[in-house]
């Protein structure tokens, strides 16, 4: 190998490992998704069955889901929250103003469901931004869910 073809290897080697570690740099200073920083589908598994256990004693609103199957009910939510979170899961539900036409759900009632969901995340000790995030992401379905 001539001296300028090892220069050359030599100045490629090196191009191509500052490009590596600057990659690896920025991928490790690269915000964690709120599926990630709420522990992934073992956590939301986990903060759903809660809010079931709430929702279930919750007498304002457990009239609603007297005929909903939990495991059902659980896994749509799961995968919804999944998705919504920055999740790799796939939802397969309708769309929530589809979901809750008919249903003539009440600002109370939605209130109702929130206050069981902070109930639930309080449960796990979700941190206040984390519990924040997911708390905005459901209050933008209210105008798809109440009242259709």
């Amino acid at each position: 190998m001539s001296l300028t073809t090892a220069k050359f290897v030599r100045t490629a080697i090196l191009a191509l490992t500052t490009a590596t570690l600057s990659l690896a740099v920025v991928a490790a200073d690269a915000p964690k998704s709120l599926y990630d920083r709420l522990g992934g589908k073992p956590a939301l598994n986990a903060v759903v069955g809660e809010l079931w256990t709430q929702v279930a004693a919750d007498a304002r609103i457990n009239g609603r889901f007297a005929h909903t199957k939990p495991e059902v009910f659980g896994a749509q939510l799961v995968d919804f929250l999944c998705v919504t979170s920055g999740g790799p899961c796939k939802y397969s539900g309708a769309d929530m103003k589809s979901a809750h036409t008919g249903m003539k759900l009440s600002e109370l009632e939605f209130n109702a469901l929130a206050e069981d969901t902070v109930k639930a995340l309080d449960k796990f000790n979700v941190p206040a931004t984390e519990k924040g995030e997911v708390m905005t992401l459901l209050g933008s379905l209210k105008g798809d869910v109440i009242n259709r």
